[in-house]
């Protein structure tokens, strides 16, 4: 794991110098969207169509998305106990349920697991995510945006959920899996190369939306508890579930450990898109993305033994 963690964070430091000192004729901005656009829109959709198409679908996928719910709803329910004794504006509020809920599935917890378990965990990763985070962050995360936001941009969470084109090569990938259409050789191979660019791209992209400015003392004890939720309270109660409905060991360390990912970098775009605190979301992501190089070890040294 700390071997897998140093060669990752290689690359998130790659991002974090290239959005310092990219060339001067291209704004840092302005490369960092080129990237996310190309993974989000071509790479990423590649490589769900690949894994969820060939993945076994069964019993195991619905408590995969079971325990992802259990693990958000936990992060939502112990942040908003919290935030009763905080004094934070109503915009931070929105922002720090976000940051404590949401764990960064596919664009930390994919290379790791990849990287520490093996490339048969992308599975589990895709179905965590895509079978109920992302929507759960597109309809409930954006109703909670919109009310603790200052926008006043109408909601519309289905129309939301289709603009992700990953959730329609889940869609795709899903029918043609479950109808039994085989994968051609030539198709798989294709898709497997576009597949191939999408790890190291986003760890690269992760580094280059870390906002080291945005650590300020300040935002400290608003910050630790999100810290504590995420990689420490979220990963233990889809560890604790996984035990109550007899998951399959193996899985279970999978899902605990996706669990104990830090806080997701999409969720600046909402914060940003309706008005919540985007700069203490920042600084949420970067201080959990940190913390949690030291946490997953210790979650899969606990998990393993």
């Amino acid at each position: 794991m700390i071997t897998a963690l140093i060669q990752m964070s290689l690359l998130i430091a790659c991002g974090s110098f290239w959005k310092s000192h990219a060339p001067a004729h291209i704004s840092s901005l302005a490369h960092r969207r080129a990237l996310t656009d190309l993974v989000f829109y071509i790479l990423l959709p590649a490589l769900v169509l690949d894994v969820i198409w060939r993945a076994p679908l069964n019993s195991s996928s619905l408590h995969i998305s079971f325990l992802a719910t259990c693990g958000i709803i936990t992060g939502l329910a112990l942040m908003w106990i919290i935030l009763r004794a905080l004094k934070a504006s109503k915009q931070q509020m929105g922002t720090l349920l976000l940051a404590a809920a949401f764990p960064n599935a596919t664009y930390l917890g994919l290379p790791v697991l990849n990287q520490v378990i093996g490339p048969h965990t992308q599975a589990t990763v895709l179905q965590y995510d895509f079978f109920a985070c992302t929507p759960i962050l597109l309809s409930l995360g954006i109703i909670l945006a919109s009310y603790y936001g200052s926008s006043k941009r109408e909601v519309h969470p289905l129309q939301e959920l289709i603009k992700i084109p990953a959730l329609w090569a889940v869609t795709v990938g899903i029918a043609l899996n479950l109808t039994g259409i085989p994968q051609p050789e030539i198709i798989h191979s294709a898709l497997s190369i576009l597949a191939g660019a999408v790890v190291p791209l986003m760890l690269i992209v992760l580094g280059m939306s870390i906002r080291w400015h945005s650590l300020h003392l300040r935002f400290m004890p608003l910050l630790l508890p999100v810290v504590i939720i995420s990689l420490v309270c979220v990963p233990l109660a889809v560890y604790t579930m996984s035990g109550v409905i007899g998951f399959d060991s193996d899985l279970s360390i999978m899902v605990t450990l996706v669990g104990a990912m830090p806080a997701m970098v999409f969720g600046i775009v909402i914060c940003e898109r309706y008005q919540l605190d985007s700069e203490l979301y920042a600084a949420a992501v970067t201080l959990t993305t940190v913390m949690s190089l030291l946490s997953l070890p210790l979650w899969f040294q606990w998990l393993s033994s």
